[in-house]
């Protein structure tokens, strides 16, 4: 007596603890406090704005602008102070001089000026005897053939700055591929969670199949083995459920490199709660759009832009060549006025002195290898421009085909899924007439389970084929990449 008590004390409970696990589940379907699902826009503007690797590659910005600034360091102001003295000989005098010189940042040129000042006994003929309060010194000097158009410090400038512009087309690279795999990463998120709903379905069927065989079996309507078989079942869908729970834990991790706090950027493992329902719409792409995309994808995407500085930049390191190639021809100008009243009857109060040097290297192989260097990296910089339009035109091509035929997959695999609910209602029917056995109807409900995973998977393969072809068209690229 006391045992049927507590038996019954056992069912009431477990059928209380069952209600109440049925109420929560309603309450958090429908309560306004459930957690929003999770959408593909959100984890984007993470990858943005946290994905570390993204900002990694966003300092390469940092590093280009500190490249031009390290260049424009030749264009800097410069102090020169010196002097002379004659420890032995007829004369004693002694010089000093400080000068301030400019860098002109065109035609190679610079202008200088300062303060020169001697004392002592110094020959008339030297140039640096002044009076004694000095005198003030202004100059320029400018190259008129080598040097003029370009020297090695213009062009290390230009070579920075096209430096700069270069991080934008290594950046934009990066950052499709990191929107690609991000995208990938979230619609296999979602097909896991869908699956492991499935499972979980196809396992409460077992066993609350189970509960109703037990009853038959104590009746006497089923035979045992019956109810063994159904216990086997539901073990082996249990174990389907496991497996399709860690695929979605495992895909929840993996997302998690995508998916951050916005404070902090850690990662965040996104909660079976906020999987979607359902996926997003899938139309089907048109085959019109496929050369306009083609194009779109040749303006758009980095490659080429990416070759096109480097011609640039090669280009510099040419001209920067073919001018080592001229002789030097430098005109100077100097003009100095005397300061103070007590001044020598030598020394006029302002003088200008014009000065002029000719240099040739007879030989100039240096410049000529530079020269041939240039010319073979253009050369093959302009082979791999040319391929890079023809592998862009095949990347977009193979992504389009892909993706058409992940559709026509998706289409078949819906049909599928009709086709398999409608046996499986059949075989459900016929059971209850007693037409056929249970295992009939086994065969038939994990065909049904077997058909809706290939569904949720060709979705999530659709859906992975627009992301490749997203990124081929580079459709996902920003104006501007900044931090």
């Amino acid at each position: 007596m006391t045992n049927q008590v507590l038996s019954a004390q056992s069912s009431v409970l477990r059928r209380f603890a069952a209600w109440v696990l049925l109420f929560s589940s309603f309450l958090i379907r429908h309560s306004s406090f459930a957690a929003k699902p999770l959408l593909l826009p959100e984890v984007l503007a993470s990858v943005q704005s946290q994905y570390p690797p993204f900002l990694a590659a966003l300092i390469e910005q940092d590093i280009a602008n500190g490249r031009v600034r390290q260049a424009q360091g030749a264009f800097d102001l410069n102090l020169n102070a010196g002097g002379s003295m004659n420890l032995a000989g007829y004369y004693d005098g002694r010089t000093g001089y400080a000068m301030l010189e400019q860098p002109l940042p065109f035609w190679g040129g610079s202008v200088y000026g300062g303060y020169r000042l001697s004392s002592g006994f110094l020959p008339n003929y030297n140039k640096d005897r002044t009076g004694v309060d000095g005198e003030g010194v202004l100059g320029f000097r400018v190259p008129l053939l080598r040097d003029g158009t370009i020297d090695r410090r213009r062009a290390s400038l230009w070579q920075a700055q096209i430096d700069q512009e270069l991080a934008d087309p290594i950046i934009l690279r990066q950052y499709l591929d990191f929107i690609r795999a991000g995208t990938i990463s979230y619609y296999t998120w979602v097909a896991s969670g869908q699956r492991l709903a499935l499972a979980e379905e196809l396992f409460r069927i077992a066993k609350d199949r189970d509960s109703a065989i037990a009853e038959q079996v104590k009746k006497g309507a089923s035979a045992p083995i019956v109810q063994v078989d159904n216990q086997r079942l539901v073990v082996s869908r249990e174990i389907a459920t496991v497996q399709a729970l860690r695929r979605f834990q495992a895909a929840a991790i993996e997302l998690s490199l995508f998916f951050r706090t916005k404070d902090k950027a850690e990662p965040i493992i996104a909660e079976r709660n906020r999987v979607p329902a359902a996926f997003p719409p899938h139309p089907r792409l048109d085959e019109s759009q496929l050369t306009a995309d083609i194009a779109k994808a040749a303006v758009f995407r980095p490659e080429i832009r990416r070759i096109e500085l480097l011609v640039e930049r090669v280009e510099i390191d040419r001209r920067l060549a073919k001018n080592n190639l001229l002789p030097n021809l430098d005109l100077g100008v100097e003009a100095g006025q005397f300061l103070g009243g007590n001044r020598p009857k030598d020394i006029e109060r302002n003088e200008i002195e014009a000065k002029m040097e000719f240099k040739l290297p007879l030989q100039r192989r240096d410049a000529q290898g530079r020269i041939d260097i240039a010319d073979a990296t253009i050369e093959r910089l302009n082979n791999d421009k040319r391929f890079a339009r023809d592998r862009i035109t095949a990347d977009v091509r193979d992504a389009y085909s892909a993706l058409i035929a992940a559709y026509d997959a998706l289409k078949m695999t819906r049909r599928n899924v009709e086709l398999a609910r409608e046996l499986e209602k059949a075989e459900n029917e016929r059971l209850q007439q007693g037409a056929t056995d249970l295992l009939a109807l086994q065969i038939r409900e994990q065909a049904t389970f077997d058909a809706q995973v290939l569904e949720v998977e060709a979705q999530a393969d659709y859906f992975r084929a627009q992301a490749n072809y997203r990124a081929a068209i580079a459709a996902d690229a920003p104006s501007k990449l900044t931090r």
